[in-house]
C-alpha cells in the first residue's frame, strides 16, 4: 500500500484543535445516532464502539451520549439523519471524498458543492473517485512502548499491517477486525491514541508548496461544513509543508 498522505496528520491535529473548542460534538454525536440503529448495544455494534470512544475523547457527557443513542434506536426521540458520500476533483486535479451525515439532504448537496466550486473544484458523479480508495481500520499507539511487543499484539489480533512513523506506531486492519485489534491492546493496559475506520488512496498526486496550500483550503473548508464527517483525498503534501496554526 502506497505511504498515505499527510492530510491524515493534518486532519487528526485539527481534530484535537476542534475538540477543545467543543466543535467537535456534534459530529461525534450524528455518528453515535447513525452508528446505534445498528442496536444500542456496544458490546454487539463495534461501529457504536469506535463512535464511544471518540465521545469520551472529547469529554461529551453521558447524557449526551445517551440521547444519541436512544434517537439512533429508536428509543428516543424521532429524526432521521442519513450517510451521503460526494465525490469530486480538487485543485491540480486531485480526489476528494467526502463523508456527511444529514437530516437535510438539500442543504448537504448544496453546500459540498459550494465547496467545490469555491475553491476550483467539481462534484463528480457516485463513482467518478471512489474507485480510487480502500476502506480500512487505522489505529495509533505511543511509540514509548516496545517495538515487538505492539507488533506481535496487533498481528495476532488479525491486523493486516505494521508500520513505524516519527510520531507512532501504526496499525492497519480491515474494518471488522479494528475492534478486535483495539480490544487486544485494552487488554494488555496500552493506550491506544488514535482509532478509526478511514478511507486511503492507492495511488497518489504529489504536489508541490503551491498546490498543496490551495488543495489545504478547500479540504479544511469542507472539514468545517457542519454535515461533513471526514474528508479524504489522495493529495499527497510535500514533507517539509508547514502548516500555519
Amino acid at each position: 500500500m502506497a505511504g498515505h498522505s499527510k492530510w491524515a496528520n493534518i486532519k487528526h491535529r485539527k481534530a484535537r484543535q476542534d475538540a477543545s473548542r467543543g466543535k467537535v460534538w456534534t459530529k461525534v454525536i450524528r455518528e453515535i445516532t447513525v452508528a446505534a440503529k445498528g442496536g444500542p448495544d456496544p458490546s454487539d455494534n463495534p461501529r457504536l464502539r469506535l463512535a464511544l470512544d471518540k465521545a469520551n475523547a472529547a469529554n461529551m457527557p453521558k447524557d449526551t451520549i445517551k440521547r444519541a443513542i436512544q434517537k439512533g434506536s429508536g428509543t428516543g426521540e424521532t429524526g432521521v439523519i442519513e450517510e451521503l458520500i460526494f465525490e469530486g476533483y480538487g485543485p491540480n486535479g486531485v480526489a476528494i471524498l467526502v463523508e456527511t451525515m444529514t437530516d437535510n439532504r438539500n442543504r448537504t448537496v448544496a453546500d459540498v458543492r459550494h465547496a467545490f466550486s469555491k475553491f476550483g473544484g467539481n462534484m463528480g458523479t457516485d463513482g467518478s473517485v471512489a474507485y480510487l480508495f480502500n476502506k480500512l481500520g487505522v489505529m495509533h499507539v505511543s511509540l514509548s512502548h516496545d517495538e515487538d511487543k505492539i507488533m506481535e499484539i496487533a498481528l495476532d489480533a488479525g491486523a493486516e499491517d505494521f508500520t513505524v512513523t516519527e510520531d507512532y506506531f501504526e496499525i492497519i486492519t480491515i474494518p471488522a477486525n479494528l475492534s478486535a485489534v483495539g480490544e487486544a491492546f485494552k487488554k494488555n493496559n496500552i493506550e491506544i491514541l488514535l482509532a478509526e475506520n478511514t478511507m486511503r488512496a492507492d495511488t497518489l498526486v504529489q504536489l508541490d508548496q503551491e498546490a498543496s496550500e490551495k488543495v489545504l483550503k478547500i479540504m479544511n473548508f469542507m472539514d468545517d461544513l457542519d454535515d461533513v464527517q471526514e474528508v479524504h483525498t489522495n493529495a499527497e503534501f510535500p514533507e517539509d509543508f508547514v502548516v500555519e496554526d
